[in-house]
């Protein structure tokens, strides 16, 4: 029977046990799986996707921006769509929703209903992990955060480390459709269960639409995301759209802001929320995080299948090597989160990643082997299972617990900008770096050059620059691994902005007893 919390302002306890609270747990896990998997999936179906369906590279990529966009905006309001509709018909709903896009995805036969189809999934999928999130701290007693996070890890960071090699088997051994159509048995399962099993903590709230607010954060984000998925091959303020776009975003972002704080009492999303010193520092260390991690799942792929030749099956295998450390690292990282402070594990987190990164960059080199990635792509999963435990408990265990779905959606939000930003600011270094190289090479191409008349007295012209092509986009992706490596490392300092955990809450166990 349900209980009201005193100090949560007649929030009802939702604390689960036994067989029940491991139904809600993989019901909840699930659709977390099936909305983190679909990102990384996609990204090494899309050439598959553009061949089929016809359309060019440029085409292509709103197979991707209508997603993350669509997604983006919906973030961080999900808190209010939680009191609007309640959290449980909310979360099902979006289950329901994000699995019926899937099916449209699949059976997509033109670009244009592909497009539209990831729109509606978008749509769907951005609150599913900040609901989930939100749903796993209440399931557990407090006193266990630690393990609830622990276990919601397992599929928020082994997500997208298992897309890649999950999306390379289908592409190479059935097709892209089932991509999308993979999703459907998680889905299905996810909604029975949860429709008989998950209950709501409050009574949802027939408050007001902010109509204004909804209209100016979905300016501000759509136009942001827009600005950083299009720059790169538009060549950023040359492009008169993306100077317009950006225009509009910062000023859409002024007024959000000033609406929110001054003009509505019952605010989209509740700014005020960053009073806490824990959610607006993690919200930086989440965007730190996103920035970091994210950066290498979309500088591996394009080398290893570019560069050396890679089968979107083998290149996909590499990520293997980072979820297994996920998986058997974070249990440890739970246990570690009541004893240690979490400052000290997010150090280590980072440092693991910015070491796996630095060493990544030093094997980026012509015809480097597959083994030689697995030990960097290990140390950076290790560093992963550091980071997000830590993170979560600094975060949620300093929120109210009525304000926990606020905290969740803003660290994801953070979360998903770092990843965008990151792919767009090390898009254009990869750029950049290929220009430097090669003009830098190719300089030193010259017959004075006794090693250049050397070599071309056993290979033709053409093959020589071929292999000046090469190394100089090699070494381009060697400096790009490195300066994920000097992201990772430079959000060590940034950690001291959390507060000092004055006395550790007991992790709790990882197992789910069974009653």
């Amino acid at each position: 029977m349900s209980q009201s919390d005193p100090g949560t302002s007649g929030r009802i306890d939702v604390t689960e046990t036994g067989a029940r609270r491991l139904l809600i747990i993989a019901g909840v896990m699930a659709a977390a799986l099936m909305q983190t998997l679909d990102g990384t999936i996609t990204n090494v179906a899309l050439p598959t996707i553009q061949g089929n369906l016809g359309a060019s590279q440029d085409e292509g990529t709103w197979i991707i921006t209508a997603y993350t966009i669509a997604s983006i905006v919906i973030i961080p309001i999900t808190p209010w769509l939680q009191n609007r509709f309640g959290r449980k018909r909310y979360f099902l709903a979006s289950i329901i929703g994000f699995t019926l896009a899937s099916i449209a995805c699949g059976a997509s036969e033109s670009l244009t209903m592909l497009i539209v189809s990831r729109l509606i999934q978008g749509v769907f999928g951005g609150g599913l992990l900040a609901t989930g999130q939100a749903i796993m701290r209440d399931t557990f007693p407090p006193s266990q955060l630690a393990a609830s996070q622990g276990i919601f890890a397992l599929g928020a960071i082994m997500g997208p480390a298992l897309g890649p090699p999950l999306g390379g088997i289908l592409v190479d051994n059935f097709s892209w459709n089932w991509c999308f159509d993979i999703n459907v048995v998680p889905g299905v399962f996810s909604t029975v269960i949860l429709f008989l099993l998950l209950r709501d903590p409050a009574r949802s709230r027939q408050t007001p639409i902010d109509a204004v607010g909804l209209a100016l954060l979905a300016t501000t984000l759509g136009t942001l995301q827009y600005i950083l998925t299009e720059g790169e091959q538009n060549y950023w303020f040359q492009d008169s759209l993306i100077s317009t776009m950006s225009l509009i975003s910062v000023v859409a972002f002024a007024f959000f802001v000033w609406w929110e704080l001054t003009r509505t009492s019952d605010p989209i999303v509740d700014l005020r929320i960053f009073r806490n010193r824990s959610v607006w520092a993690g919200s930086i260390l989440g965007f730190a995080l996103g920035a970091s991690v994210y950066g290498s799942s979309y500088v591996l792929p394009q080398f290893t299948q570019g560069v050396l030749g890679f089968t979107p099956t083998l290149s996909g295998m590499l990520f293997i090597f980072r979820a297994v450390p996920i998986g058997l690292v974070t249990p440890i990282s739970v246990r570690l989160s009541g004893k240690v402070d979490p400052r000290i594990m997010l150090g280590l987190g980072f440092a693991a990643v910015g070491l796996g990164s630095y060493l990544q960059a030093t094997v980026t080199v012509p015809n480097a082997p597959f083994w030689d990635f697995v030990g960097p792509l290990m140390l950076t999963g290790v560093g992963s299972a550091l980071l997000w435990v830590p993170l979560s408990v600094a975060v949620l265990g300093g929120t109210p617990a009525r304000d926990g779905a606020k905290a969740g959606a803003f660290i994801n939000l953070a979360l998903q900008l770092g990843g965008s930003v990151s792919v767009a600011g090390l898009a254009v270094l990869l750029h950049g770096r290929e220009t430097f190289h090669a003009n830098v090479i190719n300089g030193s191409l010259t017959l004075a050059n006794p090693v250049v008349r050397d070599f071309l007295a056993h290979i033709s012209l053409g093959t020589l620059a071929q292999l000046a092509e090469v190394q100089s986009t090699t070494v381009s992706f060697a400096d790009v691994t490195y300066a994920i490596a000097l992201i990772a490392f430079v959000c060590i300092p940034l950690i001291l902005l959390m507060k000092r955990r004055k006395q550790a809450a007991p992790a709790g166990p990882v197992h789910i007893e069974m009653g």
